[in-house]
């Protein structure tokens, strides 16, 4: 399955890091290009459980075509968020599916540096992913 556009454009980037550093200052500017979510959006309805962080996550479907939208309170989720929504805005929920997310973040050489509790709120946003991808749709 090729990438869409923006993760295409991440991966491209985050192979040029040399090293953490670059890569953590690559995350924190990814995370900055969030669309603010609306107060009204950041309701209990739409938090991600099983984040240590406060997540909010809202998805709508278009032609069959996903978009997700999202904010954290932390940093470096609102990045690792920004690049998995690079990663799944715009696919069908058959391809959302194939989306191995574990293979993406060590595309983006990210992988090693996820704490394990970063790693279990990242999971829990996908796994709200899937689940809102797989209900029917009204």
């Amino acid at each position: 399955m090729s990438l869409p556009e923006a993760a295409a454009a991440a991966l491209k980037v985050f192979e040029q890091a040399a090293g953490w550093e670059q890569r953590a200052r690559l995350l924190m500017q990814w995370g900055e290009r969030l669309p603010v979510l609306e107060e009204a959006d950041k309701v209990e309805a739409n938090r991600v459980h099983g984040c240590e962080s406060q997540v909010w996550l809202l998805a709508t479907v278009e032609d069959g075509h996903w978009q997700f939208a999202a904010a954290s309170d932390a940093r470096l989720i609102r990045g690792l968020v920004a690049l998995l929504l690079a990663r799944v805005n715009g696919l069908t929920a058959e391809q959302l599916r194939e989306v191995n997310l574990a293979d993406w973040f060590n595309q983006l050489g990210l992988s090693r540096q996820l704490s394990p509790s970063r790693s279990n709120g990242l999971n829990a946003v996908w796994q709200r992913m899937s689940e809102l991808a797989s209900a029917p749709t009204a």
